[in-house]
């Protein structure tokens, strides 16, 4: 409950227990969320992903009961692909 006031407060986007927003309670990432690390990570594609590989690694454990499909679909998926 503190992470969840503490995220309220600073308008960040943090990833809770379940992987659901601290802060609007959506799937993590969220939208804004998503812009956060895209705008952080400064076009540095590869660090992105390895921050997102191991969040995807604790959403796994997280998340038994759901599709692994699904949560590599929620955390990585979105990343914008190379042009």
């Amino acid at each position: 409950m503190r992470k969840r006031l503490a995220a309220a407060r600073t308008g960040q986007h943090l990833p809770g227990p379940r992987y659901a927003c601290l802060e609007c309670e959506r799937e993590w990432p969220c939208k804004d969320a998503r812009l956060a690390l895209l705008r952080s990570f400064d076009g540095n594609r590869i660090g992105l992903m390895m921050y997102l590989a191991a969040h995807l690694a604790r959403a796994l454990q997280a998340l038994p009961d759901r599709p692994p499909e699904m949560i590599v679909g929620q955390i990585l998926y979105w990343v914008p692909r190379r042009r």
